[in-house]
């Protein structure tokens, strides 16, 4: 069986970087990995599909691969089975995912990826929809997927964008790690708070943490733990496959 084969960031923006400029080395390196030249955009997560496809390939393009957005193809789960590669960017994760399924491309997805290897880079919402659920995302609910089941391409969750309390904040409203121990009061799947700046990539059965930030791992009944740059996760694939 092809290897898995994924990149999920926390987010496109990094503070002090220009779009996507933060992943550069770690995008290239992925899709040179995996002899990649040519990219299916998916830009569900935003309504304007024309100018959210553009903004990626001007970025991308430059760095020498061929984009195509999946919108502009007549029949999306075609697109799919035909991509060299899988790209899903951030937005919105309640309207990508139920367009997603509107357009009946999540177990076509999850086939390619998992059963013929097709590589698949996500960013915030894209990497919400890569994990068991979209139960830990951060977004409001503007519009009502017909199921909070995701790809599954992995079987825990992640926080993208996942924010320390700030010991000077006036603030006294739920922080981010209270949220996810909400969520674990009704569910066992581990969710990783990724702060920005930092990714997952996933070689087969092999985890790694990129970037230059910790991650913050949360599992139900257990202190959350901290865990550097370059550490292996690997054994969050075993938790639930």
């Amino acid at each position: 069986m092809p290897l898995r084969q994924l990149l999920l960031q926390s987010s496109s923006n990094v503070h002090g970087f220009g779009y996507l400029q933060h992943a550069k080395n770690e995008i290239i390196n992925f899709y040179t990995k995996n002899n990649i030249t040519q990219i299916l955009f998916i830009p569900y997560a935003l309504k304007n599909h024309d100018e959210y496809t553009a903004k990626v390939a001007g970025v991308l393009e430059d760095w020498g691969y061929r984009v195509e957005g999946i919108h502009t193809k007549k029949n999306p789960v075609e697109a799919v089975a035909n991509a060299q590669s899988i790209y899903i960017g951030g937005g919105n994760t309640f309207l990508l995912l139920k367009t997603l399924y509107d357009q009946g491309l999540v177990e076509p997805i999850r086939r390619r990826v998992l059963h013929e290897g097709v590589p698949y880079v996500g960013a915030s919402a894209g990497t919400n929809v890569a994990t068991n659920s979209i139960c830990t995302t951060n977004d409001m609910p503007i519009v009502y997927p017909p199921s909070f089941d995701a790809l599954k391409l992995v079987p825990f969750n992640i926080n993208p964008h996942y924010l320390d309390p700030e010991p000077e904040s006036r603030h006294k409203g739920e922080t981010r790690e209270q949220r996810i121990g909400e969520f674990h009061e009704f569910n066992e799947t581990a969710v990783v708070g990724l702060r920005e700046g930092s990714a997952l990539y996933v070689d087969g059965d092999k985890i790694t943490l990129k970037g230059d930030r910790n991650v913050r791992l949360f599992q139900r009944g257990q202190e959350p733990t901290e865990y550097p740059p370059e550490s292996d996760l690997s054994f969050l694939l075993n938790k639930a496959e």
